[in-house]
This record gives structure tokens, sequence and C-alpha cells, in this order.
């Protein structure tokens, strides 16, 4: 008995060893270091008091596939080629959070994908969304996450048909916890839609005395203006061509009107802002409001918006004249508009040049094309883009194509442009070839505006208006303090740290096979006792039998 409680012993003395197991298999079930990737917040802001994006930027949750969330509980983390619009409805609305990874090369997806994509970023953009989103720039540890998370959810438990197969994999899987920093989203009570604009006044003494035209100030006014692209479904944009031609048009007619043999009979004036289509073209609005007078004398108002198309996946090679009035024959316009075709037969690569009519809906509130804005007041206006409809997904996406056709098709435009204009400015043939010689249009003169960001963050606009224009101002449009027209929100900096788990049904199996363990190691030690002495009655021999047995034995042997 002494014996066995000594063996007893041992056990209990090797408890704390078990403890230690037990403690182990604890931590390494617990949460690894977390993986740290970039992310760039969805754009938020208020337009007509409508509001877009997310207002929420905390994410604390479990990471899902698109194909396995099922609660607001789940943080669904894909890829954006993979998710579709009748996704994004549903997730926009009922999960915890959406993270979705960027691409790694547009250029590589099919065209199909490409167009589902730019469909997907304007639906985005026009829908209010009640969970954070977040976009990711293409990372390979990113996109083993999702391949994991991807396979756990769907292939093995295809693989798995059985129920207790589905019950180890779930138990076995590896699960992901997604976590994104981020203070309260609030308004910028400091949002300002800059505007800047200036004017080519002609040289009086480049004109000739037989053509006497008054004073400059009382030319007709021809003025061109533009918008630059700040943001798409995230705050960045790849390229803004239609700054970028605006401002070579600039550079182009500041030369011609300082020339000694030309003398225009026109002024022309250039209007940027930083608010294009998703803003409504508030910055036009603003300026009509501030300066309603500078076209008291307006021959007509050149917009351009999309002069290029950033990604390309159709065919179409032309350029549209949008109106919202079918111009009458032989006003200024529909001059502007056969000397544009002319121009186009000559110096382009096949682009064709094409009108097209659509009425003004004025009970809708947001408008079609910046024309719309100047066509309300009754001036004459058209806007010149490379998209058909007004609803082309082009006219917003954040991705761009190849550089060397986006770089090639803008040159191309721009000089269809310059040379329309200038025959209608300068009354000459439109095969003339103005620009030709010192003042071709080359890519030195687009490349570097197509960076240009904003009006706001750097100088570069600035600098360009007032090398080349006369009068040129700033002007700035601010919400209104009770009503405003548009809003933005501040945007924090924040990263996105993934953090591998186990489920939560790995810790309630984790927890029966501890429980089982020491429930078998205190019963052990226990019932060793008992178990002890039932093991020494078998083994132990009995002395009397032993005893008995070596009598009969002598016996034998005496007898013989």
């Amino acid at each position: 008995m002494n014996e066995a409680d000594s063996f007893a012993e041992i056990f209990r003395g090797g408890l704390p060893h078990c403890l230690l197991i037990v403690f182990s298999m604890l931590l390494i079930c617990s949460p690894v270091m977390p993986s740290e990737f970039e992310v760039i917040s969805m754009s938020k802001y208020d337009l007509n008091g409508q509001h877009f994006g997310s207002r929420v930027s905390a994410i604390s949750l479990e990471a899902r596939s698109l194909y396995s969330w099922n609660t607001s509980r789940h943080c669904v983390l894909t890829r954006l080629t993979d998710l579709s619009i009748h996704d994004f409805d549903k997730l926009r609305q009922s999960a915890g959070g959406l993270i979705l990874m960027l691409p790694s090369n547009i250029l590589n997806l099919d065209t199909e994908t490409k167009e589902l994509i730019t469909i997907l970023e304007q639906s985005m953009l026009t829908h209010t969304a009640a969970v954070p989103i977040y976009f990711a720039p293409y990372n390979k540890d990113l996109e083993k996450i999702i391949d994991d998370i991807t396979y756990t959810t769907t292939d093995k438990v295809a693989q798995n048909q059985t129920a207790l197969g589905q019950l180890i994999v779930t138990v076995s899987a590896n699960r992901y916890h997604v976590n994104v920093g981020g203070g309260s989203i609030v308004a910028n009570k400091n949002s300002k839609v800059p505007i800047i604009h200036g004017e080519l006044i002609p040289n009086q003494l480049a004109m000739k005395p037989t053509e006497s035209v008054g004073d400059g100030h009382k030319l007709p006014v021809i003025l061109i203006t533009a918008n630059l692209k700040t943001f798409g479904i995230y705050n960045d944009y790849p390229v803004n061509a239609d700054a970028a031609v605006l401002l070579v048009l600039i550079e182009l007619f500041s030369k011609l009107h300082y020339t000694s043999s030309m003398a225009p009979k026109y002024r022309l004036r250039f209007l940027l802002s930083d608010a294009g289509v998703l803003l409504n073209f508030q910055g036009s609005k603003k300026w009509l409001e501030v300066d309603d007078n500078a076209l008291q004398n307006v021959e007509f108002v050149l917009c351009l918006d999309t002069i290029t198309e950033s990604l390309s996946y159709n065919e179409d090679n032309a350029l549209y004249m949008h109106v919202s009035k079918p111009p009458k024959e032989k006003t200024s316009i529909s001059n502007f508009f056969k000397l544009l075709k002319t121009s186009a037969e000559k110096y382009s690569n096949g682009l064709t040049v094409e009108g097209v009519h659509k009425k003004i809906n004025l009970a809708d509130t947001k408008l079609a094309w910046e024309h719309e804005r100047f066509s309300i007041k009754r001036y004459p206006s058209f806007t010149l883009s490379s998209v058909k409809s007004p609803r082309s997904p082009i006219r917003t996406t954040i991705f761009k194509g190849d550089d060397s056709r986006i770089v090639e098709h803008t040159l191309n435009t721009s000089r269809i442009i310059a040379e329309a204009l200038a025959s209608f400015m300068y009354k000459v043939d439109p095969i003339s070839s103005i620009f030709d010689g010192q003042l071709a249009i080359k890519e030195e003169n687009i490349l570097p505006y197509f960076g240009v960001k904003s009006i706001l963050h750097n100088n570069d606009v600035k600098d360009a208006f007032e090398k080349y224009l006369n009068n040129v101002k700033i002007i700035y449009d601010k919400p209104d303090g009770r009503d405003p027209d548009f809003m933005f929100y501040n945007e924090n900096e924040v990263k996105l740290n993934v953090y591998r788990v186990k489920p939560a049904i790995f810790d309630l199996f984790l927890t029966i096979v501890i429980g089982v363990y020491l429930l078998a190691v205190f019963l052990a030690i226990q019932y060793f006792p008992r178990f002890y002495d039932e093991v020494s009655k078998l083994t132990k021999e009995d002395p009397v039998g032993q005893l008995n047995g070596h009598s009969s034995e002598r016996l034998k042997m005496k007898s013989h």
C-alpha cells in the first residue's frame, strides 16, 4: 500500500507539468504577430444633401470570403475583380466591413473584366454604404490570405461531404481576424473647391490698321473649361487629360496671340476647377454666380470632359460634340463643328467627329454635362468628349490603360481642337496646318500636365496660368453653413492588420480535450491505489498453496 501511495505521489507531483503542456497548447493556438498592409479608405462626400461613401472607419472582425460571410460580425476580404454589383449591394448594407484588393495590373485583364470593374466603380460612387470600405494595393501576402480564406470555405468543404469530415475541416481550419483603426468620421468644415480663371487679350500692336476691332476688352469671348478630377472611388486620380489639353491650348494660343501676323477677333478665357461630374460641376456654377457678366458677349463655351479615355475597352475612335439644342446652320457652334470635322479628317488617324443632342432634364438635380450649366443661362455651349453617353463609367474610373495610347490619343485630339479653334478665330483655312514647326504639339508639352492633382496642392496650374494669361484669379466655392451643396470628410491614414486565429469551435473543441485529459489524470490519481491492489491480488502467489505443493512432491520421491 505504501508503494501505491508513493507511486501516486509521482502523478500528484507531475500535475504542474500537465498544466505546462496545457499552457503550451494555448500559446500555440493564440493569435500570431499580425501582418500589416496599406489600405485606402473609400471616398466620402455629400452632394445636395445626399451622402456618398461610408461614415464608419473602424473594423475589428473575423475575415470571411465573399462566399462564406453571413452576418454583420464578418468583414469580407476579397479581390475587386471577384466582386459583382449584386454582391456589393448586399455587402454595403449587411456586412461588418469590406476590404477589396486592387488588381496588380489592369492591363492584364480581359475586356469584359475591365468593363465590369468600371461599372462597379460607378455603382460604388452613387450609393451610400453603411459599412467601412477600404481598398488595398495588390500584395502577394494579402493574396495568399484571400486564397486561404476562399479555399477553406469552398474547396475543402466540397471535398468532405460527410458531417464528420466537415467538422474536422471546421476545427482544423485557420481563421483570420482583421483590424483597421480609425477615428470618427467628421465633416471638414474647411471644405472648398478652387476655381482658377484667366484670359488672353489680343496684342493691340499686332493688329493691322485696317483691322480695327476697337478695344480688346470688347471683343467676343470664347470660354474653354475643364475640370481636374481629384478623386474617384478613393482620393486619387491617375491622369488628368482634360486639364492637360486646356493648359496646352493656353500655351499655344498665348504664342499666337502675340504674333504680329495673327490678330484674332476674339478673346480667349480659360476656366479650370477641382469639381467635375461627381460634384455636379460646382466650379462652373460658382464662377457663373461670381462673374456672370464675363459672358455677356460670349461667342460660345467649349467644355472638355473625358477628352481621352483613361481606360479603353471598346473599339470606338470618335470625338463627340454634346449639345443641349441642335445648333442652327451658320451659327458659331455649327461653323466650329464643321471645322472640327475637317480638322479630324486631315490630322487624325481614323478619328471621327460626331454630334450628340440631349435635352436638359431640369427635374434632375445632377447635370449630365458641364455645358448644361451654361445652356441653362442661355449661353451657346457644348462639350467635347471621347464618350458618347453621360452615364459612361469611363468618366469616373480611377484605372488607366496603356500610357503610350493615352498620350498618343491626347496629342491627336489636342491637335484637332487647336487647329479647328485657330481656324475659327483667325479665319484661316482649316487645312493650313498652323501647329507645325515650332508650334507643333509634342509629348513634352502634354506630359508635365498629366500628373497635376489639384489646384490646392501645388502651384503648377497657377504658375502656368500666370505665365501665359492676364487677369488670373482664384476663387473658392465653400459650402453654406446651413444648407451645403457639398461637403468633404476628413481622412485618416490607417493600416490593415491581419491576425491568424483559430475558429471559435476550435476553442470549444480544445476545452473539451483539456477537460477530458484533466479528468483522466484526476481519476488515475484518485483510484490508482485500488487499481494497484487489484492488480497485486492477481499477480501475487498464495504461500499455503505453494507449501502444500512442495510436501506432496517430497512424499512421491520417498515412495519411489
